[in-house]
C-alpha cells in the first residue's frame, strides 16, 4: 500500500521534529512519505527541510505563499500532490497520535472503506486534549449540528469534525471540493458518496505551541455548513417561519377577542405543533419516513418535544413581558427564533434519525457492500 501522510501546518516548527520521528516509527513496513503543506510565516519551512535530511521516512514540503482556503485548502493541495493511493490527513501538533496511522491503514486494507475516520466519540475514543469545557461543548455541538444537517451521509459518522482520517484518493472528486476554513472531512463526506468506517482514538495534548482555534473559525464553520447544506435546513426554516407566522396570527387574533396572552400562547402553540409536524412529514423529512418508525411514533416524539419546548418557553415569555415591558407578540417571536435550531436538531437526530444499518455500511473485503448510498436532497 502506497501512502502519503499529509500534514497541513501553520507556525508549527517546534512540533516538526518529534512528529516526523514518531511517524517514521509508525509507518515502518509501509511504502510511505510525509508531505507538509505549509502556510507558515515563521521558521517552520526551514525546520521541515532540516528534519527531512535525517528522517527515516521521505519528507516533502509544499509551501504556499497564498493560503487559499485556509487549512482545508492546504489539505486539498496535499491530496492533489500526494503520491500515495491512500492519504492520511493529520494535524502537526501531535494531538493526533502518529501511532494511530497504521491502525487507520490496516482498517482501510481490511475493509471496503473509502474513508477511515479517527473518531473521538466512538467506543474507546476520547476528546480529553481539547482545552477546557467550552471547547468540549463547542466540538460536541458542532458535530451534532453537522450530523443533523446531513443525516444520511453522516449516519455512521460520530466525529465529522475530526481532522484525522485516511482517504482513498480515487474515491473522491477533488475538483468538486470547495475548501474553506478548517473542517475538510465534512466537505469530503458531504460532497462525495463514500463508504466510511471509524476507529476510536484519544485526542492528545499539544506537544508545543498554542491552539489555532478562534471565534472566526467558528463563524467560517457555520458558513461552510450553510454552503454545503442549504436544502433541508432552508425547507425546515420555511416550515418554521410559516408556523411562526400562524402562531403569532392566532395569538394576536385571540387577544383581540379579549383572551389573556398566556392562554392565547398555549392555544397557538398547540395548533402550530400539529400543523408543523404534517408539513415536516411531507416537505422536509419525506425521504426519511421509511427508516423504521411508524408515523404515530414520529408524531408522539415530535409532539412531546414541541410540547415540552413550548412549556419551557412560556415562563420565559412571561419573564420578557413582565420584566422588560416587551410587547407579548414581539416576545413570542423572539422565543420562536431562539428555539429554531434546537427543534431542527431534535427532529433530525431523533424523530427522523436514519437507521445505522441502512445501505451505506462498510463490509469486509470477503463480502459484498450491502447497498448503495442514497443521495440527499
Amino acid at each position: 500500500m502506497q501512502v502519503t501522510v499529509v500534514v497541513p501546518t501553520f507556525n508549527e516548527g517546534p512540533n516538526v521534529g518529534e512528529l516526523v520521528r514518531r511517524l517514521g516509527d509508525a509507518v515502518e513496513g509501509f511504502d510511505a512519505e510525509v508531505l507538509f503543506v505549509d502556510d507558515s510565516r515563521d521558521e517552520t519551512p526551514d525546520e521541515i527541510r532540516h528534519v527531512a535530511t535525517t528522517s527515516r521516512v521521505p519528507v516533502r514540503l509544499l509551501h504556499r505563499d497564498e493560503p487559499v482556503g485556509g487549512l482545508s485548502g492546504a489539505v486539498v493541495e496535499g491530496l492533489r500532490a500526494a503520491h500515495g493511493e491512500w492519504v492520511v490527513v493529520m494535524d502537526g501538533d501531535l494531538q493526533h497520535p502518529p501511532e494511530m496511522v497504521p491502525v487507520l491503514l490496516e482498517t482501510a486494507r481490511e475493509t471496503t472503506a473509502d474513508v477511515v475516520v479517527a473518531s473521538r466519540y466512538v467506543g474507546g475514543g476520547d476528546a480529553g486534549g481539547l482545552d477546557g469545557r467550552w471547547r468540549h461543548l463547542v466540538s460536541t455541538a458542532s458535530s451534532l449540528l453537522a450530523r443533523s444537517m446531513f443525516p444520511v451521509r453522516l449516519r455512521n459518522v460520530t466525529d465529522p469534525m475530526t481532522g484525522f482520517f485516511a482517504v482513498r484518493t480515487a474515491s473522491i472528486d477533488l475538483a468538486g471540493l470547495r475548501p474553506r476554513g478548517f473542517k475538510i472531512l465534512l466537505e469530503i463526506l458531504a460532497r462525495n458518496k463514500v463508504e466510511v468506517v471509524e476507529e476510536p482514538f484519544v485526542f492528545g495534548e499539544r506537544f508545543a505551541g498554542e491552539s489555532k482555534a478562534t471565534f472566526a473559525n467558528g463563524l467560517r464553520y457555520l458558513q461552510q455548513l450553510t454552503a454545503l447544506r442549504f436544502g433541508r435546513l432552508s425547507t425546515f426554516a420555511l416550515v418554521g417561519a410559516f408556523g411562526a407566522v400562524m402562531n403569532l396570527a392566532i395569538m394576536w387574533g385571540l387577544e383581540q377577542f379579549g383572551v389573556h396572552y398566556m392562554p392565547a400562547a398555549v392555544v397557538s402553540a398547540a395548533v402550530t405543533i400539529v400543523m408543523n409536524f404534517l408539513l415536516l412529514e411531507h416537505f422536509v423529512f419525506h425521504d426519511l419516513r421509511s427508516e423504521g418508525r411508524s408515523v404515530w411514533k414520529r408524531a408522539a416524539q415530535s409532539f412531546t418535544f414541541n410540547g415540552i419546548e413550548a412549556a419551557v418557553r412560556l415562563p420565559f415569555l412571561h419573564w420578557l413581558v413582565v420584566l422588560t415591558g416587551m410587547p407579548p407578540v414581539l416576545a413570542q417571536a423572539l422565543t420562536l427564533v431562539v428555539a429554531f435550531l434546537l427543534r431542527f436538531v431534535f427532529h433530525a437526530q431523533v424523530v427522523y434519525r436514519p437507521r445505522k444499518d441502512a445501505p451505506d455500511r462498510v463490509t469486509p473485503l470477503t463480502g459484498e457492500p450491502t447497498g448503495t448510498t442514497r443521495d440527499e436532497e
